[in-house]
Order: structure tokens, then sequence, then C-alpha cells
């Protein structure tokens, strides 16, 4: 199993960013998916989960700003980033999990400054 997560950058405090996450060897649909993130000197927290049913759940601190969402069909999961925050600023995690399988990502950095 790979997940491989790209798209994270430096952005400018307001501006958008969307990041994805390519999954390879497993099959999609059969599995939920979420963005963690992990800023320095922070644990690692949620961030946006999207269930198998399609349902979504969101950290409150990107509550109406994020957006995720999946691709079945490509195998891919994005978060679209809106109105971003220096407080967003994180190494960002793709994960696809069920009931008795976890996998994680390697991370992309998003830098928000200006």
């Amino acid at each position: 199993v790979q997940l491989q997560a790209s798209g994270g950058g430096l952005v400018q405090p307001g501006g958008s960013l969307r990041l994805s996450c390519a999954a390879s060897g497993i099959i999609f649909s059969r599995y939920s998916m979420a963005w963690h993130r992990q800023a320095p000197g922070k644990q690692r927290e949620l961030v946006a989960a999207s269930a198998r049913d399609g349902s979504t759940h969101y950290a409150d601190s990107v509550k109406g700003r994020f957006t995720i969402s999946r691709g079945n069909a490509e195998k891919m999961v994005y978060l679209q980033m809106n109105i971003v925050k220096p407080e967003d600023t994180a190494v960002y995690y793709c994960r696809v999990y069920n009931w008795d399988r976890d996998y994680w990502g390697q991370g992309t950095l998003v830098t928000v400054s200006s």
C-alpha cells in the first residue's frame, strides 16, 4: 500500500491551496480517509475525514474553509484549503483506514506566510 501526498508549499494568508493524495494497493471504496496535520511543537491533529458513506467531519478550526473530497475511481483524496491562516502551517498527512487497516502517507508541508 502506498499513499503519495502532494500539493504543499508556500501560500499567503487568505489564499488557497489544494492537497492531493494518491493511493495504490487498496480497494479504495472500502476505506475511510482523512487528512491530519502536525505543526511544529504540537501534536498531530485531525483536520478532516470522509467516511465510506460519504459523510464528512471537520475540525472546528477549519470548518467553512477546508473541504475534503474523494475520487474512488481514481483512488484520490483531496483537501481544498481556502482562506488559509498562519496557524494552518503544518505538515499535512493523508490517511486511509477501516476496521482493521490504517495507512499513512509521508506528509506534505504547508507554510502560510506573507
